[in-house]
């Protein structure tokens, strides 16, 4: 799939100008600017989006690894500041783990694209394929660079350091999913060994890097999966648990004692610097820790959203209004006045719990979610916290509402605004789309936003599903995310713009509601080129709610009174 979204995305380009170029010349002239409103974030997430591998860089700068966000983050390992981005322009896509070189030079792990990247410190930049689902990567003592597979293999490598020779083979990846025997974060012990979790199976093993040949540190971890392993400066062993805690472990004998707890944390990977102190990674919400040599733990860098994508705006029985926030791992639900976090639904790593959340849309007293991760569409009852349903029959949908009781979802994988009723018979409502994302609708009419052609179409007029849809606006800078607002107009996100825009349906004039929203996080090259959902919602009174998946913030839109 990661070739085929390469150039999939690489051909939207040129597409996306031509059509949002004729699609301009066919709509509307000037754009105009809407009603005023006040605009202020409603809620503030993580600085990181999403933590994962970690590692002290020559200067002792504390570089993460961020997947979702799509860079390496420096942090000042004292104070916690973001010292410094390095992103896509730096040639830094996807990187699950990070490592530094004899040299200086930076190197990190793509999980999507299968490569190694290395940065270095004259600030050039080279890469190596080696194998999907890159992962954990570390340096021994001497200088030797070894990298693992996780999620889509469980190989392990040798790599020339300086990415030019072809890889090693230490362990043939057995190309049989769900890959129970991958590795995750490794580390090299004072014995010249490789000691590696293995999440899946509960264990910590030792390998030797010249034959692979592995033997099991200990098996005692089926229950709560082990993440990453770490050795300090004295020869220790530490492991983390991806239920918050780190324990000590005896190389010899397997045997554990508990060092530290991070309460409510999803641990990720770690990293001990010169003096001993451990840093740890949250990478369900952005969190960085540091831990004392004593134990005693600080927050380094705090968690939240990581990457807001859909938003909604329920009421309780009470009639109190909520927004809901869909952050990839969990769902959030936020005080509609103050933006406080009222609760939060996550995944559970054991099984259960919502299967990721890139969407959101009301659905009576439930919630609607979608996963293009696992192409799953989730009914999901916020209350009780449990899923009602679960159709994973969807090919990649990006979006879902509900609308004339069925259930519709914009389709990417088949480029269509798909159907299914009460009784599971699918059908397709519109098709011939290339992104199909904004999905938006009245009692009575329905619309969808293409990202890529920059078009709005009526796809459903006044019950009845159009034999062909009808254009409604074009001209518009990758939309995402759309709402009825309560005069019947549409309120459109467009990400390539950073803007919120109005469109009158029965004219097609499309105007500014605000423009300066920090949205269209760049994700990797082999997922869908939305990545997150920048989305918009609007409250009874009619504020609005808009996400802001690059700057991890939910603004709010306030109408100013006419005067």
């Amino acid at each position: 799939m990661t070739r085929r979204w390469s150039i999939y995305v690489a051909a939207l380009a040129m597409l996306t100008a031509l059509t949002a170029a004729a699609a301009a010349s066919a709509g509307p002239g000037s754009r105009g600017t809407s009603a005023d409103y006040q605009m202020k974030v409603f809620a503030r997430g993580a600085a990181i989006h999403g933590a994962n591998g970690l590692a002290v860089d020559a200067s002792g700068r504390l570089l993460v690894a961020s997947v979702f966000g799509g860079e390496l983050v420096a942090l000042d390992s004292r104070t916690g500041q973001v010292l410094d981005r390095l992103g896509h322009e730096t040639g830094v896509d996807g990187p699950d783990d990070v490592a530094v070189g004899p040299d200086g030079s930076i190197y990190w792990t793509d999980i999507i694209l299968g490569e190694v990247g290395r940065l270095a410190p004259n600030g050039q930049v080279t890469k190596q394929f080696v194998a999907p689902g890159m992962n954990p990567i570390a340096f021994t003592e001497d200088g030797r660079l070894f990298v693992g597979q996780a999620f889509f293999g469980d190989g392990l490598y040798e790599l020339d350091p300086g990415l030019a020779q072809p890889p090693r083979v230490v362990i043939t990846d057995s190309h049989v999913p769900p890959f129970l025997s991958q590795l995750n974060g490794f580390d090299f012990g004072p014995d010249g060994m490789l000691y590696a979790p293995q999440p899946f199976l509960g264990k910590i093993v030792r390998i030797d890097p010249e034959s692979g040949a592995m033997e099991v540190v200990t098996d005692a971890f089926a229950t709560r999966p082990p993440t990453s392993v770490e050795f300090d400066s004295r020869g220790a062993l530490y492991a983390s648990l991806i239920d918050g805690e780190i324990v000590r472990v005896d190389p010899n004998t397997g045997e554990f004692e508990p060092f530290t707890r991070i309460r409510d944390a999803v641990l990720d990977n770690m990293a001990f610097d010169a003096r001993d102190r451990l840093f740890v990674s949250d990478s369900d919400d952005g969190a960085v820790y540091a831990v004392a040599p004593g134990g005693g733990v600080r927050t380094l860098s705090p968690g939240g959203l990581i990457l807001p994508g859909g938003v909604a705006v329920m009421e309780d029985a009470s009639g109190r209004e909520s927004v809901f926030v869909a952050d990839v791992w969990s769902l959030a639900q936020l005080d509609e006045r103050s933006g406080a976090l009222v609760d939060v639904d996550r995944q559970s790593r054991a099984g259960g719990g919502i299967v990721e959340s890139w969407s959101v849309a009301p659905d009576g007293g439930n919630v609607i979610l979608t996963s293009w991760m696992s192409n799953a569409v989730q009914i999901w009852d916020p209350l009780a916290g449990v899923p009602v349903e679960v159709f994973m029959d969807f090919a990649v949908p990006l979006n879902a509402l509900r609308f004339q009781g069925d259930l519709v979802v914009a389709e990417l994988g088949t480029g269509t605004v798909a159907r299914k009723d009460e009784t599971g018979t699918k059908s397709v409502i519109a098709g011939g789309l290339f992104v199909p994302t904004g999905l938006a609708a009245t009692d009575d009419d329905l619309w969808v936003a293409d990202w890529a052609t920059g078009i709005v179409w009526r796809i459903v007029a006044d019950g009845a599903v159009l034999p062909t849809p009808q254009f409604i606006a074009g001209g518009l800078s990758f939309p995402e995310g759309m709402a009825v607002d309560r005069d019947g107009s549409l309120l459109v996100v467009e990400s390539g713009a950073g803007r919120l825009s109005r469109i009158d349906p029965s004219t097609g004039q499309v105007t500014t509601v605000a423009d300066g929203l920090e949205v269209a996080v760049q994700g990797s090259a082999g997922a869908p080129p939305t990545w997150a959902l920048s989305s918009v919602a609007v409250g009874r009174k009619g504020t609005i709610f808009v996400t802001g998946d690059l700057a991890n913030v939910v603004y709010r839109l306030q109408p100013v009174p006419a005067s």
